[in-house]
């Protein structure tokens, strides 16, 4: 299994969304994409409590699902998402940087089970489960 790098068309397709460009998404590690991401609690990010919000968290946790998927899938190949399951376990403030992993737990021919948490200063805020359909290449 090669790991791809930030230059990888793939990944940067990824990043270059403009939903993660306007959150300030950013790989943890340009040598290793799987690694994950992380992103600031900026404006963008905030519910009216000044809070992380929710469906961001979800978002983030699927982006990071993906990009420790990648490096399995074969050329060609993608994965959509399947469903989405989230726990979000305390809340985080404005101007935190948030870390995104993704872990996969199973991935077979037609669908891929991983397992994302996110963190802040090392402390566990969410987790979630995600499930991705595989697409082949036409």
């Amino acid at each position: 299994m090669t790991v791809p790098s930030a230059r990888d068309p793939r990944i940067q397709a990824v990043l270059d969304i403009p939903l993660h460009r306007y959150l300030g998404v950013q790989l943890r590690d340009e040598s290793d994409p799987s690694a994950g991401i992380r992103f600031p609690v900026g404006p963008a990010a905030q519910n009216q409590a000044e809070m992380l919000h929710g469906g961001i968290v979800y978002a983030l946790l699927d982006v990071a699902s993906f990009l420790a998927l990648l490096p399995s899938l074969g050329d060609g190949e993608h994965a959509v998402t399947h469903d989405v399951a989230a726990s979000l376990l305390r809340p985080v403030r404005a101007g935190a940087a948030v870390d995104v992993v993704g872990t996969v737990l199973r991935h077979g021919r037609a669908v891929a089970f991983m397992r994302a948490e996110a963190t802040v200063d090392g402390q566990l805020v969410a987790t979630g489960q995600v499930t991705k359909t595989v697409v082949a290449p036409r």
